[in-house]
This record gives C-alpha cells, sequence and structure tokens, in this order.
C-alpha cells in the first residue's frame, strides 16, 4: 500500500511522536521498532540476506549483508543503522539497503554496532572502524567502498571518516547520510525552529539521548560529534535531510565543515518529509525518489563495474 505523505507525517505525528518523548527504556523501543520492521519496511525480490562475523585481531562485531539479486560483491556500502545509539539493528533497516543494493548494483554490509546505555561512547566508534578494517583485510578495495548511515548510523559513518582521515587508513570512496545526527552538543538553531514541524523526533528527547550515549564524555569530540571532525583528503559526501526536522542544521553546518576543508559535498534538502523517510522505500514516493538519488552518487563513487 502507497502512502500519502500528509497520511505518513500525520501518523508519525500522533502516534510516533508521542511514544518517542515519553518512552525512555532502551529494550522496550528496540524490542517494538523490530516488530514495525517486520511489516512496514519492504524488502525488494529477489534478495538475499546473510548474517556474519567481522573478525580483526581478535575483536570482532555482528553484521548482516543484504545483496539484491545481480549486485557486484565486489562493490560494498558499509551502512550503519540509526536509532539514537539506543536502539535500531541491522534487521530494521536492511530492506532499505536492499532497495539500494538493487539500484546501485552494490552489496550492502550492516554492522550491529554496540548500542548504548550498556555499551557507551566510544564502543559504537570502536564497532565501527573495526568493521571498516576488516573489509579491508578481506580483500575489498577501498575504492570500492561506500560509508552510509541514517541519524545516529549517520554521524557513525561521519565519525568513522574523521578517525580514517586522522589515521591515515585507506580513504573509501565515497560517503552519504540521510538526517545524520553530527552535533551531540546540541547547539543547532533548527532544534528550537523545527521542534513543533518535525513530525517525529521529539526536541525533549535529545539531550537525554546523547547524556545516555556519552555518559560523561566530551560532546565536542568529534568522534561523538562529527561536525567537529577533520576531513581533508576525503572523497565526496553526499547528504539528505528534509525541511522540517530538528536536525536540519546538523546536515547544514557540516556540509559548510565540509566546504571549508576542500571536501566536495552536496546537501538536498527536501520539503516536508519525515527525519529517515527513506526507510520507507517501497510505500512512499519521496523515499523511491530519494534512494534513486543515492544510488546514482554511490554507483558514480564506485564507478563502473569491470567487464
Amino acid at each position: 500500500m502507497r502512502l500519502p505523505l500528509p497520511l505518513l507525517n500525520l501518523f508519525l505525528r500522533w502516534i510516533e511522536k508521542p511514544y518517542l518523548r515519553h518512552m525512555a527504556e532502551p529494550l522496550k523501543m528496540r524490542r517494538r521498532f523490530e516488530f514495525q520492521a517486520r511489516w512496514l519496511f519492504l524488502s525488494p525480490p529477489y534478495t538475499t540476506y546473510l548474517d556474519d562475523i567481522l573478525a580483526v585481531e581478535g575483536h570482532s562485531v555482528s553484521a548482516h549483508w543484504a545483496m539484491a539479486r545481480g549486485a557486484d560483491r565486489n562493490r560494498v556500502i558499509l551502512y550503519f543503522h540509526g536509532g539514537g545509539y539506543l536502539f535500531g539493528s541491522p534487521r530494521t533497516h536492511r530492506a532499505m539497503l536492499a532497495r539500494l543494493s538493487g539500484l546501485a548494483e552494490a552489496v550492502a554490509v550492516l554492522p550491529d554496532y554496540r548500542k548504548a546505555p550498556e555499551h557507551p561512547f566510544p564502543a559504537a566508534t570502536e564497532d565501527a572502524l573495526l568493521s571498516y578494517r576488516v573489509l579491508l583485510a578481506r580483500g575489498y578495495a577501498p575504492e570500492n567502498i561506500v560509508l552510509g548511515g541514517d541519524s545516529a548510523g549517520g554521524g557513525l559513518a561521519l565519525a568513522l571518516l574523521h578517525l580514517i582521515c586522522q589515521n591515515d587508513l585507506p580513504h573509501p570512496a565515497g560517503l552519504f547520510a540521510f538526517s545524520p545526527w553530527t552535533d551531540l552538543t546540541l547547539s543547532g538553531a533548527s532544534l528550537k525552529v523545527n521542534r513543533d514541524t518535525d513530525p517525529y523526533l521529539p526536541v525533549e528527547r535529545t539531550k537525554e539521548t546523547a547524556a545516555m550515549y556519552l555518559a560523561g564524555a566530551d560532546a565536542s569530540n568529534p568522534t561523538a560529534s562529527p561536525l567537529f571532525g577533520q576531513f581533508r583528503g576525503a572523497g565526496p559526501v553526499y547528504l539528505q535531510v528534509g525541511s522540517t526536522e530538528i536536525l536540519l542544521d546538523d546536515s547544514r553546518r557540516l556540509l559548510d565543515a565540509l566546504v571549508s576543508q576542500g571536501v566536495r559535498a552536496e546537501l538536498h534538502v527536501w520539503p516536508d518529509v519525515p527525519h529517515v523517510w527513506q526507510i520507507f522505500q517501497g510505500r512512499l514516493n519521496q523515499a523511491d525518489k530519494a534512494l534513486a538519488d543515492v544510488a546514482g552518487f554511490v554507483a558514480a563513487s564506485l564507478g563502473p563495474k569491470p567487464i
């Protein structure tokens, strides 16, 4: 069933936003989102899903692969799911990545990075860096890897890119992010300006969520808030965000920071769409169009498939 955008926004505003505003138990949030994902997010036909363990030097992280039929297994999207660093999993986001796998003709791997509050910062960034190192160790060429993520996962992908640049690791071909959370100091003006227009995210929970993840760490640390990161020499970055989101300025200011460091970056602001609307692919026209656009970026970043 197709969802008209106004109807989706109405559902999110009156059902999901109040739930997120009042629910304080991460375990319940995780269970609910997993349940919703099973019936709401559509897997495209002929999709293959595989579990995996990404391990190197005695450390490991579970992961999940999403592969469309015909996707080139030498070209990979390393994707970090959203959920405020508290909930979400590869399975809640795998349908979206399966769709992107088909559009971009690349496979996708989603690490099941550790979550707060059980595993606060920097556990997630450690798992992200490990995941990238494992792909390199398995023989994936860095020019055949694109990083991606949404919301907190978008921030995590950008934090990983900062670490790659700072540690002189081989740079991936590019990075895309959907509505990334880039500033845990919560200094963006849109947190106030869009508090009522955002149909999904309750601004009242941002401070608490950031505190649960940081567990006393400095919010301005660039591996927690990649808005303050160093990206010189990085490949192209592609950002999508909604015009009414409280995280709008997290993308706007990140774009300015990237461009000031010589990174080729572009930001596309979509009117009236909710936070990470792309996850409603197969049901929402705006989601399908957004994924098609980012697939074009991924395909261009990875270059032509080998003959």
